[in-house]
């Protein structure tokens, strides 16, 4: 497998990266928090512009007509700059589902939805609140084997609190109808199972990105704080402990990879791929958030340090579709079946 990409997939990841850091600084961040909707539009249509919302949306309906090759670059720059609001929700994962419904709902919702106009969120068993439902236009939900297209005027919402103050997390209360199902039976079940995946994979590509982002603040804070007339970072201790938290991000980065080559393809693998990518990305940015604490020290903990901005991100989105426990039991019973395809020459086997 070859994970190299291409120049324009990479200069597409740095424009989004550039205009993240102009415009979604820790300030910016902060007065979302503060924020009644936790919502910019300003920035929403921007991102629109960039191709951001649009990225999955086909350019028949004026989208950019890409995959989750392309996308999983630009989800790392979301995390990286702990971007309020619901951007994988909608883009990563919603609009792809609206996309395969495909009829009227498409007809609809799909344009709209690339164009930043409209927003719509995936309710899923798997997570039991929905996040930032109050912002959607559309609700995807599930009721046992079926899906359904409902509006937000037609549920009711429930705020619960969240450790994440970037993410608003809700009940819904709805009743389904034959005029709001939209799939039912195994295709309602094949495309919750697209849907979960590919929510995961968003989950592990933002991890990978706020822990780029958090050892990059230790490293800083580590060069500038001085202990025994020395910056502490010029101390082993102090370097082996983020230098072994970076490894452990850049081991995960070519399974988050692997995992979105996976759901762009369709590969029978894609489950276990995406349970893999969860794992290790999720694993990568908790230990990167332990060790930038430990690097920033007491003053780490207060409210003022900018850390815990993605160091909440990176524990919520731990929990977002399917918990490490869930993830390490799919991983678990695919290695552990009989005659399971891996090893070496086979684990990586695949496109690029």
């Amino acid at each position: 497998m070859r994970f190299a990409f291409s120049d324009d997939q990479q200069l597409l990841q740095g424009a989004v990266r550039e205009f993240l850091r102009k415009e979604c600084t820790p300030e910016v961040v902060r007065a979302l928090w503060a924020d009644a909707r936790g919502h910019a539009p300003g920035l929403w249509a921007q991102l629109a512009e960039l191709g951001v919302l649009g990225a999955l949306v086909p350019e028949a309906q004026g989208g950019m007509g890409l995959d989750e090759r392309d996308l999983v670059l630009l989800l790392e720059e979301v995390g990286r700059a702990a971007l309020p609001g619901p951007v994988a929700a909608c883009a990563a994962v919603a609009a792809p589902l609206v996309r395969e419904l495909g009829g009227a709902t498409a007809e609809r919702w799909l344009a709209a939805l690339g164009a930043g106009r409209a927003i719509a969120v995936v309710g899923h068993p798997a997570n039991p609140f929905v996040t930032d439902a109050h912002l959607a236009d559309l609700l995807l939900l599930a009721r046992g084997p079926e899906l359904h297209a409902v509006e937000r005027a037609a549920v009711r919402l429930v705020h619960q609190p969240a450790s994440d103050p970037g993410r608003r997390l809700h009940g819904v209360e709805w009743e389904p109808g034959a005029g709001t199902r939209v799939a039912s039976g195994a295709e309602a079940e094949r495309l919750l199972a697209a849907a979960f995946d590919r929510g995961a994979l968003a989950a592990a590509a933002q991890a990978l990105g706020a822990a780029d982002r958090m050892l990059e603040l230790a490293v800083a804070y580590a060069s500038q704080r001085e202990q025994f007339g020395r910056p502490i970072g010029s101390f082993q201790a102090v370097q082996h402990q983020l230098a072994d938290a970076k490894v452990r991000v850049e081991y995960a980065r070519p399974v988050v990879y692997k995992a979105a080559w996976a759901v762009a393809t369709g590969a029978a693998s894609r489950p276990v791929d995406v349970s893999h990518a969860k794992l290790a990305a999720g694993e990568a940015a908790a230990l990167a958030a332990r060790r930038s604490l430990q690097a920033h020290g007491a003053i780490g903990y207060t409210w003022e340090q900018d850390l815990h901005l993605w160091m909440r991100r990176a524990w919520s989105l731990a929990l977002e579709w399917g918990d490490p426990p869930l993830h390490l039991a799919r991983v678990s019973d695919f290695v552990l079946a009989d005659g399971a395809p891996i090893g070496p020459g086979r684990t990586f086997e695949g496109g690029s």
